[in-house]
């Protein structure tokens, strides 16, 4: 990812190349920000850094995206040079096309206009590919299930959760490669919030890693002692016999469990969620790892509706949370409608 020429043990040039594809589920920006603070600690003498990129995904927050905001806040000793066609250009116009082709590349007289435009317009090549590759427009992912701009805009950092709040409970757990967590969503107003995570750190050095099962059922028992809570679906598969005893601890009419394998049940949980998001009918705290498992969805088209899923069944990016927090809005929709979010506390009266 990154070249360093020979020295006495310092970085006197490094090339990062492709930096849109750097982020933090590949350990790129960990190898960037070691590269980085190499050659500032060598600036004076000379040592350099250069990115090449093409336009990044903003909901990756890669090195690339991290770059071009430092700029935009004002970064010094940084020369960003990137030449963006004209955005939203009509694609199956060839006459449009060429034109945003001869802004994005300017004077690389060597360029095939009509060999990119007729790449353009290949029928196989998603819209968001030719805009971010071929135009150089920062564009997310055609088939993504939230946009960053969506998402920020049910951003609520006021109003905490405070301890006895009702709330209803999403969880997902796995046992060794992907992501184990919980999300709550609160009765009131519909805002998520987390309770647990812990995700696979892919190190070498680790490669027997395992989900902590003891700081799971901590994190469980926490949140009943700390929260109201009025229901609370978990996804089965590895964690069917916890689910059984957290039931029996808790109550058969608080933990359930909810098969996501199942397509119609869980493409109807999906659409609901992702029209509250629309409309604004839902809220988060703003939590960076929620965020980021979110953003990380992509669809998938199914006869039942649409389904969430990783870019890729080897991808890296989780999506866990983004299961959870579905799940913790559905619960949160089935104990309304059972009538909890009006439930008095009884009261004792002793004579």
């Amino acid at each position: 990812m990154g070249s360093i020429l020979p020295g006495p043990g310092l970085a006197h040039f490094v090339v990062c190349d492709e930096v849109h594809h750097w982020i933090e589920s590949n350990q790129g920006v960990y190898v960037w920000e070691t590269l980085d603070r190499n050659v500032q600690k060598t600036a004076g003498a000379g040592s350099r850094l250069i990115e090449t990129t093409n336009a990044y995904n903003p909901n990756e927050n890669s090195i690339a995206q991290r770059t071009h905001e430092a700029v935009l806040g004002g970064a010094q000793r940084i020369l960003y040079d990137c030449v963006e066609a004209v955005r939203d250009v009509e694609l199956k116009d060839r006459e449009a096309v060429i034109a945003a082709i001869v802004d994005a590349y300017g004077d690389s007289h060597w360029v095939d206009h009509d060999g990119i435009a007729d790449a353009i317009q290949d029928p196989r090549t998603p819209a968001a590919v030719a805009y971010r590759f071929y135009l150089n427009n920062i564009q997310e992912n055609a088939d993504g299930w939230m946009s960053k701009d969506e998402w920020e805009l049910c951003l609520d950092d006021s109003d905490p959760i405070l301890p006895g709040d009702q709330i209803a409970i999403g969880f997902d757990g796995s046992l060794r490669g992907d992501a184990t967590g919980a999300v709550g969503c609160r009765l009131r107003d519909g805002k998520l919030f987390l309770l647990h995570l812990q995700e696979n750190p892919r190190d070498p050095n680790q490669p027997d890693w395992e989900v902590d099962v003891l700081a799971v059922e901590a994190a469980i028992a926490n949140a009943f002692r700390t929260y109201k809570v009025e229901w609370f679906y978990g996804d089965p598969p590895y964690w069917q016999e916890a689910i059984g005893r957290w039931s029996i601890e808790y109550g058969d009419d608080r933990v359930y469990e909810y098969w996501t394998n199942k397509p119609t049940r869980m493409a109807q949980a999906t659409e609901r969620f992702r029209s509250a998001v629309m409309v604004q009918d839902l809220k988060h705290d703003g939590d960076a790892d929620i965020s980021r498992h979110v953003l990380n969805a992509v669809t998938r088209e199914v006869p039942q509706g649409t389904l969430i899923t990783k870019d890729s069944p080897r991808s890296k990016k989780k999506i866990d949370l983004a299961v959870c927090s579905i799940l913790a809005f559905e619960a949160r929709a089935d104990a309304i409608a059972d009538g909890r979010l009006k439930r008095r506390r009884s009261r004792v009266v002793g004579f």
